[in-house]
């Protein structure tokens, strides 16, 4: 896709002004089911009698590098009050990031799944890309309340109880994360949460793999569409969007539209799909710059989280008792383009993989890993994909597994391993907690190549690698000379 000249001009026409309307929440309901609510005007609830402190609702603990959600913190900040269709102030970057060649240093967060740079949108029914109307990058465009449910008071006022989630974000020197923590859904629903997470960089940080500025995280999505949206119970009606939009027309693209529930996906630009699908995924690209009018290849996996240990003489035990088996998606975002995609793995004994074209822009491979009778050591599969775009852009992704030969550890207790290690990302130092009592323990740090680069003997529970540099490393851990487990861990000094 190339870049309109027009754009520049598109921008500097852009006004925004607001007028704040005081009103209820029951009369906000009211205007927004009856399609009455002003995109220019600012709604303030005057019987949202809300803590001025709201904590969020759990957060995701990070427990490896391809768990993508960064666990919340007192370093992060609210961006909204309890809300529904309302937008955070402009946030200024300490950093320029690259939208398709725009430069932007301050972003706007909107409560519906969404940050913008040129204006706060209200909009809550998601339309497809491209679509003129909007300047976004979309983790999830839906229609988010997080007032939570609410009760009426004595003089019939309505009061949220608070629980429907929250938006929060953290500003570093070179990343600006945005995590929609466990959040409800027009209007005022709590059945069903979902978290989400957004990172834009500077292209620079680790946060995101190298080559990339964006980030899209999953952790459990559980709705795709609000009541105000033709939604019943949380689905059906308009689907929700996940992409990024310029707002020329030209520069878009789209992962998918979704407004069911299940795991079923078709490609960008298919049917609508399950919103299940999205679970435990992290979706990266590149959108710097006049090149990234052409997006490269989407590879993502199913199912694998840290580093995957398996034990000679049984096959691959995590999900399932007698093989692992796993899916790679590889799809192109822009419209009608096709891929040619690789995938090979250092055992190919132990490696089968079929292949589905599900549509013109969507593949996937389905993959079982078996590591019976294969010597100890690590091995990969490693996915490539090119698109036929002018130029051809090209993305790739490596799976890693861990061979390990233990006598002496039984099924059972290979499935009970149970311990941790954080924070994860990391600056110095980490700390190992295990499930029950940690007895003197001795681990092992290999690079990403399987390089032995640090030992420790009689270790306690925290490990000092400041000595590292920055980059992914797995941490083995072995108690009365057994392994208890590897984990995968990524060193992110700012």
């Amino acid at each position: 896709m190339k870049k309109l000249l027009l754009l520049s001009l598109l921008v500097a026409s852009v006004t925004y002004s607001q007028q704040t309307i005081y009103l209820t929440q029951s009369e906000y309901n009211v205007l927004k089911l009856s399609n009455s609510v002003d995109p220019l005007n600012k709604y303030v609830f005057t019987d949202a009698q809300m803590s001025q402190t709201v904590h969020y609702s759990g957060g995701t603990v990070k427990n490896g590098v391809c768990n993508c959600m960064v666990p919340l913190d007192s370093t992060f900040i609210l961006a909204m009050q309890p809300n529904d269709d309302g937008s955070s102030g402009s946030i200024n970057l300490p950093f320029t990031f690259d939208f398709y060649g725009n430069q932007y240093d301050s972003v706007i967060i909107n409560n519906n799944g969404n940050v913008s740079f040129l204006a706060p949108y209200v909009t809550w029914t998601a339309n497809a890309f491209p679509d003129a109307s909007y300047n976004m990058i979309a983790p999830f465009w839906g229609d988010v309340d997080t007032r939570g449910t609410y009760v009426i008071d004595s003089l019939g006022n309505y009061i949220g109880s608070g629980d429907g989630g929250s938006v929060w974000y953290k500003v570093t020197p070179s990343a600006l994360i945005v995590v929609w923590d466990h959040v409800g859904y027009f209007s005022n629903h709590t059945d069903l949460v979902s978290t989400f997470q957004l990172i834009i960089s500077n292209g620079a940080d680790s946060l995101v793999p190298a080559g990339n500025n964006v980030s899209f995280c999953y952790d459990d999505m559980q709705w795709t569409t609000g009541d105000a949206s033709s939604g019943v119970g949380g689905f059906f009606g308009s689907p929700a969007t996940v992409g990024v939009n310029v707002g020329n027309g030209v520069d878009f693209f789209q992962v998918g539209q979704f407004n069911e529930s299940g795991v079923a996906f078709d490609g960008p630009y298919g049917n609508s799909d399950q919103v299940d699908f999205l679970d435990g995924q992290e979706i990266y690209f590149n959108i710097a710059g006049a090149a990234a009018s052409n997006t490269p290849p989407v590879l993502i996996s199913s199912a694998i989280c840290d580093t995957i240990d398996v034990y000679t003489g049984d096959t691959l035990i995590k999900s399932l008792p007698e093989q692992f088996e796993f899916s790679i998606s590889a799809y192109t975002p822009e419209m009608g383009q096709t891929l040619t995609t690789s995938i090979a793995c250092t055992a190919p004994s132990a490696f089968t993989m079929t292949a589905t074209q599900v549509s013109t822009e969507y593949y996937r491979y389905d993959c079982i890993f078996n590591a019976n009778s294969l010597a100890p050591g690590l091995y990969y599969v490693n996915a490539q994909s090119i698109d036929n775009g002018v130029p051809a852009a090209s993305s790739e992704l490596n799976l890693v597994f861990r061979v390990n030969y233990d006598q002496g550890l039984s099924v059972s207790e290979i499935n009970n391993i149970d311990f941790e290690v954080f924070p994860n990302p990391f600056n110095d130092i980490v700390q190992i907690q295990k499930g029950g009592d940690l007895n003197i323990i001795d681990v092992e740090v290999l690079d990403i190549s399987g390089k032995q680069v640090k030992t420790a003997k009689n270790c306690s529970s925290q490990l000092d690698l400041s000595d590292l540099q920055n980059g992914v490393y797995f941490i083995s851990v072995y108690e009365a000379g057994k392994l208890i487990g590897t984990k995968r861990i990524l060193k992110n000094s700012n």
